[in-house]
């Protein structure tokens, strides 16, 4: 068994997913910080992906850019997985951490973000005609990063393939159900605080008036 850099975990779980997430569980590698990082390259790749995609492929590009969309679509969105993922697999007596979890999701998002940088590339490049070669590469990364992220849920809970893709759904379901309820507690804050600024300016209003 060769000794790797973090980095160099990092490459071996991508290019060799089915020994690469084994041994990194094993040898209890990964790193937090890298993890962290390639988190906030997700979030650039949607970033460059909406508003430096040449013209041509754009359907996208708005004049006035919001922010807030992307980071939901990114890092929220992210750290929903993570978290629903570790409580569905802590029923299912799932041994991975929400660690342990972070780390191996942001490892397989990995060809997704590079594979999304080279798209903008090409759409800068290239004419109409040739937008098969865009679309090639974005369903590369994304069914490259499918595949990392299958191998490394079945090997951060050491599941059969099987419960591993019933893990995955119910991961789905858990995301939608911790947005849905993350949703409906800011609309009752919102509500709140409409209430209460409410009362605060009558109140105002009387003691001045």
């Amino acid at each position: 068994m060769y000794e790797f850099t973090p980095v160099g975990w990092l490459k071996h779980c991508v290019f060799h997913p089915v020994e690469g997430f084994e041994d990194l569980r094993w040898k209890k590698q990964g790193s937090i910080k890298i993890s962290m990082i390639i988190v906030l390259f997700l979030f650039i790749a949607m970033v460059v992906d909406r508003q430096l995609t040449g013209f041509q492929f754009n359907e996208s590009y708005v004049k006035v850019f919001n922010v807030v969309p992307l980071i939901v679509q990114s890092v929220v969105y992210f750290f929903t997985w993570v978290l629903g993922n570790w409580a569905i697999c802590t029923l299912l007596d799932g041994e991975g951490t929400l660690k342990k979890i972070c780390i191996y999701s942001a490892y397989s998002l990995v060809p997704y973000i590079v594979c999304t940088f080279i798209a903008v590339i090409f759409s800068n490049v290239l004419v109409q005609d040739e937008s098969i070669w865009i679309t090639a590469i974005q369903y590369l990364g994304i069914g490259w990063s499918v595949i990392l992220m299958v191998q490394a849920m079945r090997a951060v809970h050491q599941y059969s393939f099987g419960k591993t893709l019933a893990s995955i759904i119910g991961t789905v379901i858990a995301m939608l159900l911790i947005l849905f309820l993350a949703i409906l507690l800011l609309s009752l804050f919102q509500q709140v605080y409409v209430f209460g600024y409410s009362v605060y300016t009558e109140i105002m209003y009387r003691i001045r008036g």
